[in-house]
């Protein structure tokens, strides 16, 4: 959900689906919304819709995968679209992979990615060379048996906090600075304790109250729910040596 106060002219939403996919329309084309609702994109049979993001037009855009890599390019190579359209391509997947996320930044942003087995770090976003919409892109984070693969990647704020729920129900609540920030091809540092059988499956932004500084433009709401219990994020000091893509 994109909480919006006013359909500006110049501003756009951006899509991203997991067969790599991207579009972006501007914001006025939603803003005669009906009861029943209105096309927003196209999708193709099998694919189905990761992220929708807002952007001035003047941003980066980063496509991450499951199997640890990710696309940076210049949003101005995503032309405007209408809303009942399909897109163009993104990234460009291998085979066996898909994308778990996308989103949209300024030039100095941090990024943040997350495995399944509890594993995250922040990397600058000047760290990912910038190549063109549509390429395979560069390894965002080294994936192993230990780390699992990656399952979420969002522009995060040192000032921010964060919620990690697990597939059982586990979750912790955890401050973006307390999260090491490593070079681009690390594994990252252990984030979350897992319990056996168990993995991460959702990464949210705990929403303030008087939160007028996002500067991704990521809304999101922290998941609900007394009955979950709450954990501390683990120490460490592991970290692993940067390996060239």
């Amino acid at each position: 959900m994109i909480p919006i106060r006013d359909f500006k002219t110049g501003e756009f939403v951006v899509f991203a689906t997991r067969s790599g996919v991207i579009k972006k329309t501007e914001l006025v084309a939603f803003s005669h919304p009906r009861a029943d609702g209105i096309w927003a994109i196209k999708l193709d049979p099998d694919d189905e819709l990761v992220n929708v993001r807002l952007s001035d037009g003047t941003k980066e855009i980063v496509v991450a995968t499951a199997d640890g890599l990710a696309n940076r390019f210049h949003e101005t190579e995503s032309r405007e679209q209408g809303r009942f359209t399909r897109g163009v391509r993104g990234i460009r997947l291998r085979e066996g992979d898909k994308v778990i996320g996308m989103s949209v930044l300024k030039e100095d942003s941090i990024l943040l990615t997350v495995t399944a087995n509890g594993y995250g770090k922040r990397s600058k976003l000047e760290d990912y060379r910038r190549t063109h919409r549509g390429g395979q892109g560069v390894k965002n984070l080294k994936i192993n048996e230990k780390t699992g693969r990656v399952v979420a990647v969002r522009g995060v704020d040192e000032s921010e906090e964060l919620i990690i729920t697990s597939y059982q129900g586990m979750i912790i609540r955890i401050p973006v600075k307390d999260i090491s920030i490593l070079g681009r091809a690390t594994q990252g540092v252990k984030i979350m304790n897992m319990n056996e059988g168990d993995k991460v499956v959702a990464v949210a932004r705990l929403a303030q109250i008087d939160d007028e500084n996002n500067n991704n433009n990521e809304e999101e709401k922290s998941p609900e729910g007394e009955e979950n219990r709450t954990e501390s994020a683990p120490e460490s000091n592991e970290t692993k040596e940067e390996d060239s893509s």
